[in-house]
């Protein structure tokens, strides 16, 4: 696979420096300016080129004046070259009314052509003398559908009137929303033809190369399945639309009846191309682990790019002319690779090189743009050129982080091996040491098996009389319960007994209830939905659920306790020192006694003393008080 990868990169550049060549050969050539104010038809030379400080032109402040104004002779004095005025110093609020002056030559044997350059440029009106010295008007720009233009061709040609041997003046109203380049070129429809045929044979390697490489990283993607791939693809693609967008190429076949279009296509491709470089910049690098301070300043950077991307969407569409911000995340993307690199992160080695041929195009071009540097064949065509090295190149660093990850494999799946190969030795000397281990515990386990066996045997005989015990001391136990339950009765009916002396027959709460359930239940069970004997655990304690009907029977219920808000041992004292002692304690002394409120106390007695009543047995005894709730028989 690195084999492949290696050739296919071959073939890549291979094809990058046949473009470079056949596009400076094609467009280098003839490009010589002409300062003459004005310009002599002649058969000896093919293409004569004007740029804006060397043409004849008038700043219309007022954007006020016709054609009918600027064409009487007292105004010509009005029109003035000036060499200092660039592209950068063109205002889009003015109207500029351009002149230009072509001394005929009608024994020329070349038909002729004028043509702009700067495809952006929203409205030209052009002014022409026919055959007969008649001025005409012909509308050229962007903001006219595709198919108003002279030619099928990206820019904006004009015919050039030969006929009478006569100086022709040509006039130009020009209006542009964004900073134009004004050039006009005169060349001979022969030039013009092959300049155009070569132009667009190199367009088409341009676009055609950027087809392929997005398509051999579709399927290198649709191999590894690892999403840089696809925000490589879209981050071309976006190069691609971009460029169309800037060549012209874009309007004349993707939405050649849609001029509105032109305006915004350039700052929604640009923004698209930031977008998804920042993207891939930081799955590529993995910046989020490996340069944590890069990472957050490249969200940052893409975070203020879409904030002006937005106004411009929205609001004010100018601010798709802020082209000197995208210099910062190339910046920031190109520091970056810079950063890893130093680190000895060796994936970013073509991916340094990538960007910084990139960040030296866009840099080459936003000079131009503001008219710092010259105008110049190559350096309009910078950008191009970085998108198309920078392409090769990040393929290359695609490549050589799939070769770098395989070496890494095959480097793992060595150590892998060397580790299995240990694992097996050691796994076969512990399974060795653990025979020997387990063969000696064996004759060990034998032994003591032997052992167990007698012990057995001896407890055997051990539990035959521990259980001839357990059944005499289940007797006496049984006995001693009878005379401990009879104490409690008997004690009780002293009537006599202290606060302390109750507190040790009923010390707590788990007490009171165990003698509840003594007293309910010690008989046997019987539900009372159902009167069925059978019973199992309730979810509370010292509850029980009927195995037939469900119900479930608190300790507390039926008695003269059930439902009662504070602590059951408190509630018996009070009932024993309410109903069974001789002397009656008083509210206030149970009160500070038991910590309980006279409240409390006063209507638990009220409801003792209604049962009591209800009854109308006389005095009941404490098992009677309790039970004054009649359980079912």
């Amino acid at each position: 696979m690195h084999i492949r990868i290696r050739l296919r990169m071959a073939v890549l550049l291979k094809l990058f420096h046949l473009l470079v060549f056949l596009l400076v050969a094609a467009l280098g050539f003839g490009q010589r300016i002409s300062g003459e104010a004005t310009l002599r038809i002649d058969d000896n030379w093919n293409e004569r080129i004007y740029a804006i400080d060397q043409l004849e032109f008038f700043e219309d402040s007022s954007n006020s004046l016709m054609f009918e104004d600027i064409i009487k002779a007292p105004f010509q004095q009005n029109f003035k070259i000036n060499a200092n005025f660039s592209k950068n110093d063109f205002n889009t609020a003015y109207t500029y009314w351009v002149k230009l002056s072509i001394a005929n030559t009608p024994d020329s044997d070349k038909k002729w052509l004028l043509e702009f350059y700067d495809q952006s440029i929203d409205k030209i009106e052009a002014y022409f003398p026919d055959e007969d010295g008649v001025y005409q008007r012909r509308f050229m720009g962007d903001n006219f559908p595709f198919s108003n233009r002279l030619f099928n061709h990206k820019n904006f040609q004009l015919e050039i009137p030969n006929d009478q041997d006569r100086i022709e003046n040509f006039y130009f109203k020009i209006n542009s929303s964004q900073k134009a380049d004004i050039r006009i070129a005169v060349r001979s429809l022969d030039r013009f033809i092959h300049y155009a045929l070569s132009e667009y044979f190199l367009f088409g390697l341009f676009y055609g190369m950027i087809l392929i490489i997005a398509f051999y990283n579709f399927l290198i993607f649709l191999a590894v399945r690892e999403m840089k791939y696809i925000y490589y693809i879209l981050y071309i693609l976006s190069v691609g639309l971009y460029a169309m967008s800037l060549d012209g190429i874009g309007f004349q076949y993707f939405w050649p009846q849609l001029p509105e279009l032109n305006f915004i296509v350039n700052g929604v491709f640009s923004f698209f191309i930031i977008f998804w470089a920042v993207l891939f910049t930081i799955r590529f690098l993995n910046t989020r682990r490996r340069a944590k301070k890069f990472h957050y300043l490249l969200w940052f950077s893409l975070f203020f790019k879409s904030l002006i991307f937005l106004t411009g969407l929205l609001f004010d569409k100018s601010y798709f002319e802020i082209s000197y911000y995208d210099l910062l995340p190339f910046l920031l993307i190109f520091s970056s690779g810079i950063y890893l690199l130093l680190k000895n992160f060796q994936a970013a080695r073509f991916f340094v090189m990538a960007y910084g041929v990139l960040f030296t195009g866009v840099f080459i071009k936003v000079l131009a743009s503001y008219a710092i540097i010259p105008h110049h064949t190559i350096i309009y065509y910078s950008l191009h050129f970085a998108f198309l090295i920078e392409m090769v190149l990040l393929s290359f660093a695609l490549g050589d982080r799939i070769r770098i990850m395989k070496e890494i494999r095959d480097k793992a799946l060595r150590r892998s091996l060397s580790q299995y190969k240990e694992n097996i030795a050691l796994k076969e000397r512990v399974n060795l040491e653990l025979e020997t281990k387990v063969r000696c515990r064996t004759t060990e386990l034998e032994e003591k098996n032997r052992l167990l066996e007698q012990y057995n045997q001896q407890l055997q005989e051990k539990d035959e009389e521990i259980k001839r015990i357990n059944n005499l001391l289940d007797k006496d136990n049984w006995k001693l319960k009878s005379s401990i339950r009879d104490s409690y009765k008997a004690r009780i009916s002293q009537q006599s007994l202290s606060r302390e002396e109750f507190a040790n027959i009923f010390p707590d709460q788990s007490a009171c209830y165990r003698y509840l359930e003594d007293l309910k239940w010690g008989r046997g069970f019987s539900c009372r939905q159902c009167g069925k004997s059978k019973f199992g655990k309730g979810p509370k304690w010292f509850s029980r659920r009927c195995s037939h009907c469900g119900h479930i029977d608190s300790v507390t219920a039926g008695t003269i306790f059930h439902g009662i808000k504070f602590p059951l041992e408190k509630a018996f004292y009070i009932l024993y020192a309410s109903f069974m002692v001789k002397e009656k304690i008083t509210l206030d002394e149970l009160s500070a006694s038991l910590n309980l409120s006279r409240n409390t106390i006063w209507a638990f007695r009220k409801k003792v003393n209604q049962k009591v009543l209800a009854a109308g047995d006389g005095q009941p005894s404490w098992e009677e008080m309790i039970l004054l709730y009649p359980l079912p028989s």
